[in-house]
């Protein structure tokens, strides 16, 4: 899905941030009192690592910034 946004003209820069979960939220939301659950804990785990593999295949397909790769479409 962000592969067809990004063909289709969206920003990468912006894209690459509605995918990621950055680290200090996670930590936030694993420090919350309001979300002791294992299950909720284990829960946010899995989604931070499935976002992190969403984001490594899309900056794959896309290619860092700056190095060099050419866009297909």
């Amino acid at each position: 899905m962000f592969y067809g946004l990004f063909l289709r003209g969206h920003s990468p820069e912006l894209l690459r941030q509605d995918i990621d979960v950055p680290r200090p939220l996670l930590e936030k939301w694993l420090s919350s009192p309001r979300y002791n659950e294992p299950e909720f804990r284990q829960a946010v785990e899995r989604v931070y690592r499935y976002r992190k593999q969403v984001l490594a295949i899309f900056d794959e397909l896309v290619g860092n910034p700056g190095n060099g790769r050419l866009r297909l479409q």
